[in-house]
């Protein structure tokens, strides 16, 4: 399981996860809607805003708000025109970061990532500098409510996934891109909840850290994820989790 996993999943367990509930449905409110947008309101016909559908409703978004998301992205309703961009850059020990970012202003946007990453004692990147680190990948979500970590584990690979880790809350499969909705569909046929499918970017090899170096990762992620344009944060730590445990009590 990536640090990342572990760390969300301590955050949702003390229920800071609540907090970033309006943040987390303007986020898929956009990709819904630049899905729409590049790929018509066909779910049968666009991948991609199967896939954000699935995930906002996942998350419990209701129908209403997805349904106005889909008819600003094909024009039937007045919306704003968002552009997606990546930055890349290293943290705290290292740390290789990919941010995904969908946004109404690119100049706004970069010069914010770039104050949060200096901030942090982060470096801003040249596009490609960290991004070779990083397999493109399918990345599927599972409630671990009601479940174990075998009987997905077996109906994944089943369905042609390629791995399943447990992150606590949830159990991650990773499928081949071309795979994604494919097996997330097998899942849901099985009666398993699936909570989120996207495209990921999944670390070849990762870092430890840990100490001063670990508080300040995590609190450059953070800045990072409220970011009002971010949209995914990938990086290649991993921390202990215990000390991770540790960390969440402090903050």
């Amino acid at each position: 399981m990536s640090g990342h996993s572990k760390w969300a999943s301590i955050k949702h367990k003390k229920g800071k996860a609540d907090a970033a509930r309006g943040r987390l449905f303007t986020k898929l409110i956009k990709e819904i809607t630049i899905a729409a947008r590049l790929g018509g309101g066909s779910q049968d016909a666009n991948s991609r805003l199967r896939q954000a559908v699935l995930t906002a409703k996942g998350q419990n978004m209701p129908a209403d708000n997805i349904e106005r998301a889909i008819k600003k992205g094909t024009g039937e309703l007045e919306g704003v025109s968002y552009e997606e961009v990546s930055y890349e850059g290293y943290g705290p020990g290292g740390v290789a970061i990919i941010v995904d970012c969908q946004t109404d202003n690119k100049n706004r946007c970069v010069s914010e990532i770039r104050r949060i990453f200096s901030k942090a004692g982060g470096n801003l990147g040249a596009q490609g500098s960290v991004g070779w680190m990083f397999d493109t990948k399918g990345l599927i979500e599972v409630s671990a409510e009601g479940t174990t970590e075998d009987a997905v584990f077996e109906a994944a690979l089943d369905a042609g996934a390629d791995d399943v880790s447990n992150s606590g809350e949830v159990f991650e499969v990773a499928t081949a891109m071309t795979d994604l909705m494919a097996v997330a569909d097998a899942l849901k046929a099985r009666g398993f909840n699936v909570t989120s499918a996207k495209i990921a970017k999944i670390a070849k090899n990762r870092t430890t850290i840990a100490g001063k170096e670990a508080e300040q990762m995590l609190r450059l992620e953070e800045a990072i994820e409220d970011c009002d344009d971010t949209q995914n944060v990938w990086a290649n730590y991993d921390i202990d989790e215990a000390e991770m445990e540790r960390l969440a009590a402090e903050s």
